[in-house]
């Protein structure tokens, strides 16, 4: 089997493909991912919230076996848990169905924790560059603070999971507990120069399109306007 026939991946829209009919997923429009290898069976979630066990159903009406979960960050629209007044369900649903390792960046592993009750030690820490492999399908985690501390993006195959870092137009808010300016210009910055020109599959739809190729979101999103990281701080208010 060719390596692109192996790979399966699905960009899943909340309030649309899963947890259908919940109004905080309708308005909040989060994707949530599922990467895997169609010759092992491997498949990972990326940022389970809302209804976890509907993507757990997904994932077994596609004939594949959920064996981790991947974290782009803490909050609660991407992992489930308490944060700011309101709890979602998520990832802690997911494990009461299914034991699986839990890839959090070393950052965030106290944030994870505090805000789902998931003890850090039942979470994976990862490091920037460290590699998850899915059968014989590699994800690099590439560690992007600025949004959260620990925010991390994936890549693999020529596509980069973005979480709440890098939108289509725009970018993940700093004004959050643990966002910081600074850290999301070098972020961005970084994000821009992979090589490859992979396709941005971001944490949100907040775009006309669900995803868009790394020339294309240079070329249009604002946040790379700002050259400097002066620039950067007059555009974002800071």
């Amino acid at each position: 089997m060719a390596d692109s026939d192996r790979l399966y991946f699905r960009q899943l829209l909340a309030g649309r493909d899963f947890a259908v009919g919940d109004m905080i997923a309708t308005q909040m429009r989060n994707f949530a991912y599922l990467i895997g290898d169609r010759e092992t069976g491997d498949c990972v979630v990326i940022d389970p919230a809302y209804a976890a066990n509907d993507l757990a159903d997904v994932v077994e009406a596609d004939g594949m076996r959920l064996s981790g979960v991947l974290v782009t960050h803490h909050h609660p629209d991407h992992v489930g848990g308490t944060m700011m007044g309101f709890t979602l369900k998520g990832l802690a649903e997911l494990l009461d169905r299914t034991s699986v390792p839990v890839h959090v960046n070393n950052h965030e592993l106290q944030w994870v924790s505090g805000v789902t009750g998931i003890a850090e030690s039942e979470l994976t820490g990862h490091e920037h560059g460290d590699k998850v492999a899915i059968g014989d399908i590699e994800i690099e985690l590439l560690h992007t603070p600025g949004h959260t501390p620990g925010s991390q993006c994936f890549l693999l195959d020529g596509r980069l999971v973005a979480g709440d870092t890098l939108f289509l137009d725009g970018c993940g808010r700093t004004d959050f507990p643990g966002g910081d300016v600074d850290e999301m210009y070098r972020s961005l910055q970084q994000l821009s120069k992979l090589a490859d020109n992979p396709t941005v599959f971001p944490g949100h739809w907040y775009s006309e399109e669900p995803s868009a190729p790394l020339d294309d979101v240079r070329r249009t999103n604002y946040v790379y306007r700002a050259n400097s990281l002066d620039q950067w701080r007059m555009l974002m208010g800071a």
